[in-house]
């Protein structure tokens, strides 16, 4: 057991990593915009839009999709591979009212460490739609939505695919979102049902417009993060543990919010994360509620102001204003800030070690110091530890303390800070936290 002395809190030193680094230098604000015209100019990709044509509709906006997979595929040495997960829908007296053919195109860039069975999952939604949502017909462009979440899997999966990460990486584009979020609920049933090991999802809807409606607010600078408190998955189970530890702000969605705020600040210069603490905007959802609602980190990266004029509507000029969601009415350079922040927190955790195992707080006696363990992780190389310290008000991390032990004796009470440990490498790449539990 390590005794805490006053140099356990001198400052960490965390560096970038080189190779997220050169990674990031690779994102470019033309590639993003190639990509939205290209989605832009399939006229609409409204889920129940056709899809026999090869030029209009989702149907060939999907096989786009996949052709990009496939073709960034050709530079992975055969660790990306794409397929389009296809299921019919049945009438639901809501917004599908006739069968509707649906697809997920997926590209899975399949981890080099046999023994890590973590998948990071990143998704935009490629349907659009207009003002009417049961418009099947009509252009509805959404190049801001979600055009621009799309476009942030595309490039990240570009990029990131001539790379080679312990853990496996999962790039979305789904279908359904504007017609109840069919195309996520799909996927976070069917990984559920699986067992599938998803640590965490990086959601993207709305993420490239500067400015707001009415307003006019301009703002570049910031992007929302929005995170579950209470975890909604089996919560009837969890309560009372909950309660009793304090930990309403630290479920997994939470921490995840957490990780993605401190590593993109790291990483993207000129961003800051603006965490909300809401799944969701007010009253609203997204494809990561279903991930949440099945148990699995999720988390809506979204735009700081949204403007209501090019957000499902259609396109057209009334009263000297230019409705509708075309790509003219984007900020490309902060998109591309925003995919920054994605491929450095999905290169971050895929890179890291797994999550320390077994974490514990020692209850046996009452006392004012705090003493941790655990165990090590079940697979990565790891060269120590941090240890995570915040005051019971606070919204993040303020302190991480480094050890190479896995056990460690802190003067702080528990009474009056949260802790957590996570594991990291020689390259200073962290997993997530882990929050530690009693032991008696």
């Amino acid at each position: 057991m390590l005794c805490a002395c006053s140099a356990i809190f001198a400052q960490t030193i965390i560096n970038r990593d080189p190779e997220i680094e050169q990674m990031l230098k690779e994102v470019s604000a033309d590639s993003l915009h190639s990509y939205i015209n290209t989605l832009v100019s399939f006229g609409t990709r409204s889920t129940i839009s056709t899809n026999s044509s090869s030029s209009r509709g989702i149907g060939a906006a999907r096989s786009w999709v996949f052709s990009q997979f496939n073709r960034f595929a050709q530079q992975s040495s055969g660790r990306l591979t794409a397929y389009i997960d296809t299921f019919t829908l049945q009438p639901d007296g809501k917004r599908i009212d006739s069968a509707v053919f649906m697809g997920n195109v997926i590209a899975t860039l399949k981890g080099a460490d046999p023994s890590d069975d973590r998948i990071f999952l990143i998704s935009g939604h490629l349907d659009s739609r207009r003002s009417n949502v049961m418009d099947r017909t009509g252009d509805a462009p959404g190049a801001n939505d979600d055009g621009s979440g799309s476009a942030a899997v595309l490039e990240c999966a570009r990029i990131m695919s001539k790379h080679s990460f312990p853990a496996t990486i999962i790039f979305i584009t789904v279908s359904g979102e504007e017609q109840g979020l069919l195309g996520a609920y799909h996927m976070a049933e069917k990984c559920k049902k699986d067992n599938i090991n998803i640590e965490a999802v990086l959601n993207n809807d709305i993420m490239g417009s500067n400015n707001s409606s009415g307003t006019n607010i301009i703002n570049n600078t910031q992007i929302r993060v929005f995170s579950e408190g209470l975890p909604f998955y089996e919560l009837d189970k969890t309560a009372k543990n909950i309660r009793q530890l304090g930990l309403e702000n630290d479920g997994k969605a939470r921490q995840l919010a957490r990780y993605v705020k401190e590593t993109g600040e790291r990483y993207v210069d000129n961003l800051q994360v603006v965490m909300v603490y809401r799944n969701d905007r007010f009253l609203r959802g997204g494809d990561h509620t279903p991930y949440v609602e099945n148990g699995f980190a999720a988390i809506r990266i979204t735009e700081m102001n949204e403007n209501y004029y090019h957000q499902h509507q259609d396109v057209r000029m009334e009263n000297n204003i230019q409705y509708g969601d075309m790509a003219q009415f984007m900020d490309f350079e902060y998109l591309r800030k925003n995919t920054c922040l994605n491929l450095a927190n999905l290169a971050n955790l895929s890179k890291a070690p797994a999550m320390p195992q077994n974490v514990k707080v020692d209850v046996k006696d009452l006392s004012n110091d705090t003493r941790l363990f655990w165990t090590a992780p079940k697979s990565g190389s790891v060269k120590g530890y941090y240890v995570l310290v915040r005051e019971t008000t606070s919204a993040f991390w303020t302190k991480k303390i480094f050890t190479t032990t896995t056990d460690i004796t802190l003067p702080m009470s528990k009474d009056n800070y949260f802790f957590a440990v996570q594991s990291v490498n020689e390259t200073g790449n962290e997993s997530l936290p882990v929050v530690p539990s009693p032991s008696r």
